[in-house]
C-alpha cells in the first residue's frame, strides 16, 4: 500500500542526500550499529545533540531494524519542541518516509508495526496543520486517512483517539459521533487516559452523553493518575476545572468509585509515546478558592496499583460500559 505522491518522494531523496552528507563529518562510529547504540543511548538519556549525529549514521550506513529505528528517533528529536533540537520539517519528512516504506508492515509484527503507526499518527497531525518551511498546507482529509490505517490496520490506540476527537470536533455527521463515543468506550476501560479525559470531560459537560459529575471527577482522577508527560497540561485542564467546580458531597460519591475504577481502568501497558523522551512539566495547579491539587500524590496512590483487576459486571455497570457508548456497531481490529 502506498500513499504518498512522487514528489513527497523526490523531496525525501533530497533529505536523504542531505542526512548523509552530515552523517559523513564530525564523529567517526566504528560501524553503524556502533552509532545505533550510542545514540539510542544518548536519546534515552536526553541528550539529543549527541543522539544526532549517531543516529544520522546509523539512518545513512545501517539496514534493516537499526536504519528504520534510528530515523524513527531522529525524527522524534525533530519533533519534540521541549527537546531544543526542534525541525519540524525534518521531522515530517522522516515520519513521511517511515510511514510511506512500512505502511504494509505486518500488524503483528511487534517490533516495527506499534512505531510505523505512531508515525502514521504523528504525520497526521502535521498534515492537518501544514509544514510552513515545506509549503505543505493543511490537508484534513488525507489526515484523517492517516489516522484510519493506523487505527483500524495497525489498532493504534492513539490514532483512534485522533479519530475520535476529529469525529467529535463538530463536523462530523452522526455515525461518526457514534464511531467517536465507541472508540473513547474502549479506549477508556483499556486504560486510555486521554480517552479517559475527553470521556470525563464529555460527562462534565453532557455533551453526547448525559451529564454526570460524580462519574466525571471519578473518570478524570483515573486520568491524571496516569497520564504521561506529553499528555499531562491538557489532562490537568480537564482535571483541575472538574475538581475544582465539584461540591464536597459529589467528591466524596466519587471517591467510593476511585478506588474500583484505578484498578479497572488502569493502563494495560506503557504507551510506546511515553518513550519518546518529552519532558515532564508539572506547574502547581490550585482552585480560584486557593484549594491546592495535590497531583502528585494521586499518582503515587495509583503507582501502587499493580495490575488491572478484572472487571466484575457490577463495575461494569457504572464503567465505561454503562455510559451507552458500546452498542453503535462499530468494530475494530482484534489483535
Amino acid at each position: 500500500m502506498r500513499i504518498f505522491s512522487g514528489a513527497v518522494l523526490a523531496a525525501l531523496m533530497i533529505g536523504a542526500a542531505a542526512t548523509g552528507a552530515a552523517a559523513s563529518g564530525g564523529v567517526e562510529y566504528t560501524s553503524p550499529q556502533a552509532a545505533f547504540e550510542q545514540g539510542l543511548g544518548a536519546y534515552r538519556s536526553g541528550y539529543y545533540e549527541i543522539a544526532i549525529p549517531a543516529l544520522e549514521e546509523a539512518a545513512a550506513k545501517g539496514n534493516g531494524l537499526n536504519q528504520f529505528f534510528a530515523e524513527f528517533y531522529l525524527a522524534r528529536i525533530y519533533s519534540d519542541k521541549a527537546g531544543g533540537q526542534a525541525d519540524h520539517a525534518k521531522a515530517y519528512l522522516l515520519f513521511q518516509k517511515l510511514a510511506d516504506e512500512n505502511a504494509d508492515t505486518d500488524p503483528d509484527d511487534g517490533r516495527r508495526a506499534p512505531f510505523v503507526a505512531k508515525s502514521l499518527t504523528v504525520l497526521a497531525g502535521y498534515v492537518r496543520q501544514g509544514v510552513a518551511e515545506l509549503d505543505v498546507k493543511p490537508d484534513p482529509e488525507r489526515a484523517v486517512a492517516y489516522l484510519r490505517h493506523a487505527a483500524t490496520f495497525f489498532n493504534d490506540k492513539d490514532a483512534q483517539f485522533e479519530l475520535a476527537k476529529v469525529y467529535l470536533s463538530g463536523k462530523g455527521s452522526p455515525e461518526d459521533v457514534k464511531r467517536a463515543k465507541h472508540y473513547l468506550s474502549v479506549l477508556t476501560e483499556e486504560g486510555h487516559p486521554g480517552a479517559q479525559a475527553l470521556l470525563a470531560d464529555l460527562l462534565w459537560n453532557g455533551r453526547y452523553v448525559k451529564k454526570d459529575e460524580r462519574r466525571a471527577l471519578a473518570l478524570i482522577t483515573v486520568s491524571v493518575e496516569n497520564a504521561p508527560a506529553h499528555e499531562r497540561l491538557w489532562i490537568e485542564d480537564i482535571y483541575q476545572n472538574i475538581f475544582c467546580g465539584t461540591s464536597q458531597g459529589t467528591r466524596k460519591q466519587a471517591s467510593g468509585i476511585i478506588p474500583v475504577w484505578r484498578k479497572v481502568f488502569a493502563p494495560q501497558s506503557r504507551p510506546v509515546a511515553d518513550e519518546m523522551g518529552l519532558r515532564e512539566l508539572q506547574p502547581q495547579r490550585k482552585c480560584e478558592n486557593g484549594e491546592v491539587l495535590d497531583i502528585h500524590r494521586a499518582r503515587e496512590q495509583s503507582a501502587s496499583v499493580s495490575a488491572p483487576a478484572a472487571r466484575p459486571p457490577e463495575v461494569m455497570q457504572s464503567g465505561a460500559a454503562g455510559f451507552g457508548l458500546r452498542d453503535v456497531g462499530v468494530t475494530t481490529r482484534k489483535r
